[in-house]
């Protein structure tokens, strides 16, 4: 079994903030996360195909995917 992140882990991995990390999990444009009664946890695989995602060539494309 994968080891699980908590949100600062995960955070530091994405070199962002917990904050903003939040901020995302409540839009719905953060990576996977699991949650395990009140606690949130993150599977570094789930960061890194999150993080292969976030690939554009160009801001029209970027603003696209924004869309949706």
């Amino acid at each position: 079994m994968e080891k699980l992140l908590n949100p600062a882990q995960a955070a530091e991995i994405l070199s962002l903030s917990k904050s903003t990390l939040a901020k995302m999990r409540l839009s719905g444009r953060s990576p996977k996360y699991i949650k395990l009664g009140r606690r949130v946890a993150y599977r570094q695989s789930d960061l890194q195909d999150w993080i292969e995602t976030q690939s554009f060539n160009s801001t029209a494309e970027y603003e696209a995917k924004r869309a949706f």
